[in-house]
């Protein structure tokens, strides 16, 4: 078991920015565009925010809020899937004979988001990216609850966007764009306890993000995340 504190939350999607939002949502779902339109990113400067994917622009959004007080702070940063669509368009290019845009292979790398709030935001801190096909959520806490053992304070955030068609018919992935992030510390805030279930039972939410969203904003008092090989339980005390 581990137990650490939920200091402050924030989570995006397209329409959905704040905790009242995200609340009357998760009572009364309705669907949600895939588009993100126009995100705000204003503490980034125009030539870098241009460097933003989609993908980037979604985990920003939810970053960006929680982090106006914070100078530094280290990182875990964790996508399932991270930026397929931007990956497929570089394959696509390879396949039809074009040059590899190296802009395009920098920022299609696992850790490019988090290099580039780094950039934006000067931030030297240490930070960690993450993949997990199976129990994204809980291993991207099991990080943050690793570092909080040598930092007072980690960021901990998730994000994923859908997968292009092409990829529909051999993974799961999120219905709409989302991301959510989390001021984990040693001791300010609610406590948030991440444990393991050697036998799981009963039935997990079918939509991992949706299960952490209904805890953070108090709808549920845990969420379970079951794959074929473990199960673990997030609680919120």
């Amino acid at each position: 078991m581990l137990r650490f504190k939920l200091q402050s939350w924030n989570a995006f999607a397209p329409g959905l920015e704040s905790h009242h939002a995200w609340r009357e949502w998760l009572l009364h779902p309705s669907d949600l565009p895939l588009e993100l339109g126009k995100t705000s990113l204003k503490q980034i400067p125009p030539m870098l925010r241009r460097r933003f994917t989609p993908l980037g622009r979604c985990a920003a959004g939810a970053a960006l809020p929680v982090l106006s007080d914070i100078d530094a702070i280290p990182g875990v940063f964790a996508s399932r899937h991270g930026d397929t669509p931007l990956t497929l368009s570089l394959l696509e290019g390879i396949a039809n004979g074009e040059p590899m845009s190296p802009t395009g292979f920098s920022l299609a790398v696992h850790n490019a988001l988090s290099g580039l709030l780094s950039i934006a935001r000067k931030d030297v801190s240490e930070v960690t990216a993450i993949a997990a096909m199976e129990n994204l959520i809980p291993n991207a806490l099991i990080e943050a609850a690793t570092q909080l053992q040598e930092q007072p304070q980690v960021l901990c955030v998730i994000y994923d966007v859908p997968l292009p068609e092409l990829y529909q018919a051999y993974s799961d992935s999120v219905d709409f764009p989302c991301a959510v992030a989390m001021i984990l510390t040693r001791d300010e805030g609610d406590d948030l306890v991440v444990q393991r279930e050697n036998s799981p039972s009963g039935t997990a939410h079918h939509d991992d993000f949706i299960g952490l969203l209904r805890v953070l904003c108090g709808l549920d008092t845990s969420a379970r995340f079951v794959s074929d090989s473990s199960g673990w339980r997030v609680s919120r005390g």
